[in-house]
């Protein structure tokens, strides 16, 4: 469990480097002890320029940055007591490895007797016990990167904060070391900040996770809320696969849980019924956001086709864990899309070209703006 109480506040906090476009706007954003919080998003959402004023690389242009409740705005990188973790490990090639995790505690003017002891508890930490002689351009990628994450660790910071560290490497290994960051994390109870575009590396690891998009966070919350309940459609498209029937807000209903609404996706009928993610009006247009997994598949016409839609298999994908339907939706203007992601016992049941029905089960379906 994490202490809520936050470590770090950011209070109205922007950022632009011309004067003109803003890189960060108005983030108001609390990371909790002990938290392992990722920041996600795409390239130029912000942040990484979040995360450089957090490190003290960069200065906010408005705004204030709390540790602890004392204003760190103006305290330079290496008195915020934060380890860092770059992209490209940013080791030092003429040093061997234990030279390289000791430089934070050289600076700090550490006793050489105390700084082996250190060096080697953090190596061991990072399973690279024995190898402190070896020179850097002797490890592998993931050696490289457990190298970079023992100098982070080694003089025991306040924090760690890493910006996309595992970039660099192959998709199995990327796997491995988000498995071994994420018991790390458990292990020293250290406050992590994680920056990535990486979807699913933010859900494998995190405990919560602010979405960025255009300068300003979009959502801030538990994996798995943030999967479950997007707060918006850029939310709900960019965590994981999401399938979208644009349409219009029919009705709202009254017989079903509070904040149904009917959603209108072929003129007048055929309706779909949905969560109201954004308190949307009768008469707007809407768009239904639906994870692929939650999507009923349907070989017959069914005798009751409430929340359900007519649909033409594209193509089945095969993923090995899992299938892929690519349905069509017949009758709605052009024809959109549906994923649908079902076990592989259902291989024998729609090859491509097959008529189906899909049913969208309204406590999974949510009506966006």
């Amino acid at each position: 469990m994490t202490d809520t109480a936050p470590l770090v506040r950011f209070v109205g906090v922007g950022k632009t480097f011309d004067g003109r476009a803003w890189a960060v706007r108005a983030l108001d954003l609390d990371i909790r002890r002990g938290e392992f919080l990722t920041l996600l998003g795409p390239s130029g959402s912000g942040k990484s320029t979040t995360l450089a004023m957090l490190a003290g690389f960069e200065t906010p242009s408005v705004g204030d940055i709390l540790l602890d409740g004392v204003p760190i705005t103006r305290t330079p990188p290496h008195r915020r007591d934060f380890g860092v973790v770059f992209q490209n490990y940013a080791l030092f090639p003429h040093l061997d490895v234990a030279a390289n995790v000791a430089y934070p505690l050289d600076v700090r003017g550490v006793a050489r007797d105390a700084q082996r002891r250190q060096v080697d508890a953090a190596l061991a930490m990072v399973q690279l016990d024995g190898l402190g002689a070896r020179r850097v351009q002797q490890l592998s990628g993931g050696q490289q990167q457990r190298v970079a994450l023992a100098r982070a660790l080694v003089f025991s910071p306040r924090m760690v904060l890493m910006d996309e560290p595992l970039g660099a490497l192959d998709k199995q290994l990327r796997e491995h070391m988000q498995i071994e960051l994420k018991a790390l994390h458990r292990q020293l109870g250290v406050t992590f900040v994680y920056v990535t575009h990486d979807q699913s590396e933010a859900l494998t690891m995190s405990d919560r996770v602010a979405v960025f998009d255009a300068g300003r966070v979009q959502q801030v919350d538990r994996v798995d809320r943030l999967y479950e309940a997007p707060a918006s459609r850029f939310v709900a498209g960019f965590v994981g696969d999401s399938t979208q029937i644009p349409g219009t807000v029919a009705a709202r209903e009254t017989t079903d849980p509070p904040g149904t609404l009917r959603l209108a996706v072929g003129g007048a009928a055929p309706t779909l019924r949905g969560v109201d993610a954004e308190a949307l009006p009768v008469g707007s247009a809407a768009v239904g956001c639906i994870r692929p997994e939650r999507i009923e598949v349907l070989t017959a016409a069914p005798a009751d086709a409430t929340d359900t839609l007519a649909a033409r298999v594209v193509d089945r994908v095969y993923f090995g864990d899992h299938l892929r339907l690519r349905c069509a939706l017949v009758g709605l203007p052009d024809a959109p899309v549906a994923t649908v992601k079902r076990p592989l016992d259902h291989a024998a049941v729609a090859n491509a070209g097959a008529s189906v029905w899909l049913r969208f089960p309204p406590a999974h379906l949510r009506l966006h703006a």
